[in-house]
């Protein structure tokens, strides 16, 4: 289980890769659970004060605030994102992947490959 600090959320949308939840494959197939899934609350927290954040810096540079203190929000929420990153990166490896790790085959190699591509986006940004 994952701590709330120890938690860039990618809406799925935005992966035009990734499968669907009707494309039946590891994480996707009915009835398994995503890893993320017992500590959806704490992300959804999490998600929430990030957005709050947010909305902080935008009004920060509507009232025209020095640039140095919004760029230290920024960094702020940079950093929580990333924390967000690897909560549900090490809870995908946890669940689907060791899911598809266990019956092997192809399932495996593609989540594998997914995973590795996901870190290397996660390592550019």
């Amino acid at each position: 289980m994952t701590t709330p600090n120890d938690v860039p959320a990618v809406a799925d949308g935005d992966r035009p890769d990734t499968p669907t939840a009707d494309q039946d494959t590891g994480c996707h197939s009915a009835g398994h659970q995503h890893g993320y899934i017992q500590d959806k609350k704490q992300y959804e927290r999490r998600l929430s004060r990030i957005e709050g954040q947010v909305r902080g810096i935008q009004r920060m540079v509507d009232e025209e605030h020095y640039c140095i203190d919004i760029l230290t929000q920024v960094s702020a929420i940079q950093s929580a994102l990333r924390n967000v990153a690897r909560g549900l990166l090490d809870d995908h490896l946890r669940s689907c992947v060791a899911v598809a790790a266990k019956s092997g085959g192809t399932e495996a190699e593609e989540k594998l490959d997914e995973v590795s591509e996901a870190i290397g986006r996660l390592m550019r940004s």
